[in-house]
């Protein structure tokens, strides 16, 4: 075990520990696949190949027949499971030739897909190969032109994020979903020459807490100060803690919504007409919970739920009471958890390294190397 050394770095007149350990992990596999569902459930799903490609059994891996390159056909539900090309099978997989790349619905991806039946159709997942993954997530989650150092820190996180969705939440079929429930993926379309060098900069490096992978979450700002997971979702994690978000600069963070009270009769169900509203702030100055007061009832709804409900950017606001509702003035954009891509961005134009990044968002984690 390799440890580096300890450094003190001065950022804006403040001092902060940075301690990033390389570790070894031993990834579960040889070669680290990502499941990632791309349509579930329709009715059908536009598939091709930009080679030609082999339609092969799911369980038994026989090939049952071709695409040829460029073409593409609909998926659909068959009696027998799924019906790709006049070709029938329980589950089938397409497998593009050379380094050839699938067309699921509307888009172009690397690896290979996995068509299944599904309760109310078809269900699509692209298995692909972790590092090309991220050539597209980076793209998704960032601007591939953002200084290199703030896209080696988001690659870092979003492969510590699906490690971490691989290893404790797959449900059999699939990894992690295409959006923002997940990350963000758009295949090749997504990808650029910056995305490309900050993915092979950081090769297998993953975040981990006590030799495990952290739940590597990140947001778009903070609006000034990042808040203690348990004051957001339930479960506390040590790495997880408020710090200084390097984004109050940002004016795209900045946000006012009005919210009816029709509108909030609507969303804030179950009570009745809301009468009154009671918050709950964070140690940071979010609303850590808000109690809604109606006139059959109380509901309180908290963190992510709130924001979810009353489609906020984030929960840090401030709310005022006019004639046709309540007008919320807002500042960050999403759950305010671990690291800051705008925070992120300012730093690396500060010259900060995406080591110190991460340890200054991460709190305690380390810096580790996938075995592959």
């Amino acid at each position: 075990m390799k440890f580096k050394l300890l450094r003190l770095l001065s950022l804006q007149g403040r001092f902060w520990w940075s301690a990033l350990f390389w570790l070894a992990f031993v990834a579960p596999a040889a070669a680290m696949e990502i499941r990632v569902a791309i349509e579930r459930g329709v009715e059908q799903i536009k598939v091709g190949s930009s080679t030609t490609a082999t339609i092969r059994d799911y369980t038994s891996g026989k090939a049952l027949g071709q695409l040829a390159a460029m073409n593409a056909f609909y998926a659909q539900p068959d009696p027998a499971g799924v019906a790709l090309a006049q070709v029938q099978s329980s589950a089938m997989w397409v497998e593009p030739s050379g380094n050839g790349y699938v067309f699921i619905g509307d888009r172009w991806y690397r690896g290979r897909t996995l068509l299944l039946p599904a309760q109310q159709g078809v269900t699509a997942v692209n298995y692909v190969d972790l590092e090309q993954y991220l050539y597209s997530v980076l793209g998704g989650e960032m601007n591939g032109n953002w200084h290199q150092e703030a896209l080696k820190a988001q690659a870092v996180a979003a492969r510590t994020y699906a490690v971490y969705k691989r290893e404790n939440e797959s449900n059999g079929v699939y990894d992690v979903l295409n959006t923002q429930a997940s990350q963000v993926y758009k295949g090749i379309a997504s990808e650029s020459p910056g995305t490309h060098a900050a993915v092979n900069a950081t090769t297998g490096q993953i975040l981990t807490y006590n030799n495990k992978p952290i739940l590597a979450a990140f947001h778009a700002c903070s609006g000034g100060h990042t808040e203690n997971v348990e004051d957001v979702w339930s479960q506390p994690l040590p790495y997880l803690r408020g710090v200084a978000g390097y984004d109050d600069n940002v004016t795209a963070c900045q946000w006012v919504k009005t919210v009816t009270g029709e509108e909030l009769n609507q969303k804030i169900t179950g009570i009745g007409t809301v009468q009154a509203l009671t918050p709950v702030l964070s140690p940071y100055g979010s609303v850590k919970s808000m109690k809604f007061i109606g006139d059959r009832g109380t509901r309180e709804l908290r963190g992510d739920a709130l924001r979810t409900a009353l489609g906020l950017r984030s929960t840090r606001f401030t709310i005022t009471a006019e004639p046709l509702g309540l007008r919320f003035d807002g500042r960050g954009w999403g759950h305010g958890l671990g690291m800051s891509q705008w925070g992120a961005y300012n730093l690396a134009q500060q010259g900060v390294k995406y080591q110190q990044i991460l340890s200054h968002y991460y709190r305690g984690a380390s810096l580790a190397q996938l075995k592959r």
